[in-house]
């Protein structure tokens, strides 16, 4: 490798991780694989490389997967009973001990084939740059959850302090991307249910984010399971019944609406929206209620992120 990562591992981390934990591990290693590592030195001249206790290293804090495949696990395990740990993990040295940067499964699995120790590689990485090598290691994974991702997104914005486009930067993708992931939090819990059973895509929880009311996200949700409704019939019959609540509104400003009654949203009031739902990295609502009149309602979940929106707030007002 043309770099080392013992010279300033924190901006060599940042540097090459939009690229993919590839980059981060060394050119051609898997994350899970077993070529290209003997256990003879250091693999792709990385850190320090060590033989560490299984039952010494805490996971990682950041991880955003709660579950693993049982079939795929499994399948690890054969592979390190025959052959080995080919492939270190990657972890760096806290106050309290060892702490897992990357490989949890790999650390799984040699606790249930009974290993002693397991080939690892030692880096030094602030917390942020734990959080961004445990998010980019699953993105690479198609067994992750949406909504997992989703989470870990919010979590790192929420810790950190960064915007989405900051993030989006941070993981080498666009901020539309990070952004459609982050609104799937926005949903009702019966639909991010729905989505993590795999009852309904999360495009179909995308298609539901239009819906105002809870009620009607829940209702469009029991009819996509009923119906067997696409993707694209969703977002017509989401369409449908949008145009239908706006409808009352359109024929009141015709016949002359008083003051009071709420103002039928445009186009542009809902991009304004997804610009601050962006720029704040929460939920945001613009509710208008008569002409040149409305509010912004600001949604938090906890005491850290309503910190953090304030936090936020203020650094932009200065």
């Amino acid at each position: 490798m043309d770099e080392q990562l013992g010279q300033d591992p924190n901006n060599f981390a940042k540097r090459r991780l939009g690229r993919g934990l590839s980059s981060l591990l060394g050119p051609g290693s898997p994350v899970d694989g077993q070529p290209e590592f003997d256990g003879s030195q250091p693999a792709f001249g990385m850190g320090e490389f060590r033989q560490l206790d299984v039952n010494a290293i805490e996971r990682n804090p950041y991880q955003p997967r709660k579950e693993f495949e049982a079939q795929a696990l499994s399948e690890l395990v054969d592979s390190i009973a025959q052959h080995g740990v080919l492939q270190p993990i990657l972890v760096r040295n806290t106050p309290a001990g060892w702490q897992l940067i990357a490989g949890e499964r790999r650390l799984i699995a040699s606790r249930r084939v009974g290993l002693a120790t397991i080939p690892a590689r030692v880096v030094e990485l602030e917390d942020a740059g734990v959080a961004e090598v445990a998010i980019v290691e699953n993105l690479q994974r198609a067994d992750l959850g949406d909504l997992e991702k989703a989470q870990s997104f919010q979590d790192y914005i929420a810790k950190f302090g960064c915007s989405v486009e900051e993030l989006a930067k941070k993981l080498g993708k666009d901020r539309s991307t990070v952004s459609n992931m982050l609104r799937l939090l926005e949903l009702p819990e019966f639909v991010k249910v729905a989505i993590g059973q795999g009852k309904i895509s999360a495009s179909h929880g995308r298609a539901l984010l239009p819906l105002e009311e809870e009620s009607d996200q829940i209702a469009m949700c029991q009819r996509i399971q009923s119906e067997g409704l696409s993707v694209r019939a969703t977002e017509e019959a989401v369409r449908q019944k949008t145009n239908e609540s706006i409808l009352p509104f359109e024929q009141a400003a015709k016949a002359g609406k008083t003051a009071g009654e709420p103002a039928a949203r445009s186009n542009h009031v809902t991009s304004l929206e997804q610009q601050l739902r962006e720029l704040l990295g929460a939920k945001v609502e613009i509710k208008m209620q008569a002409k040149e009149k409305g509010k912004i309602v600001i949604h938090f979940a906890s005491n850290d992120e309503f910190e953090r929106v304030v936090g936020g707030l203020r650094s932009k007002a200065a």
